[in-house]
């Protein structure tokens, strides 16, 4: 399906319009809720990819690629 660029740019200035109406408080929050949305595709595809992990196994190579993804964000 080919996105639909008046559509596209509508709902984007509603997500702008909804942020910019949040308080503080509900955009940190928003952001914990994204990062552990995030954090839980990520385990999922951990878990694809390594079907036999335990969950233990699973929360270490995830740790591991957060770290890496903090050291590549603020490498100089």
């Amino acid at each position: 399906m080919i996105p639909n660029k008046p559509l596209t740019e509508a709902l984007y200035q509603e997500q702008v319009l909804r942020a910019r109406a949040m308080s503080g408080e509900e955009k940190v929050l928003e952001g914990l809720m994204l990062f552990d949305r995030s954090c839980r595709i990520m385990a999922d595809g951990i878990r694809d990819e390594f079907p036999r992990a335990s969950r233990e196994d699973v929360l270490r190579i995830l740790r591991e690629r957060l770290a890496c993804v903090r050291r590549l964000e603020f490498k100089p």
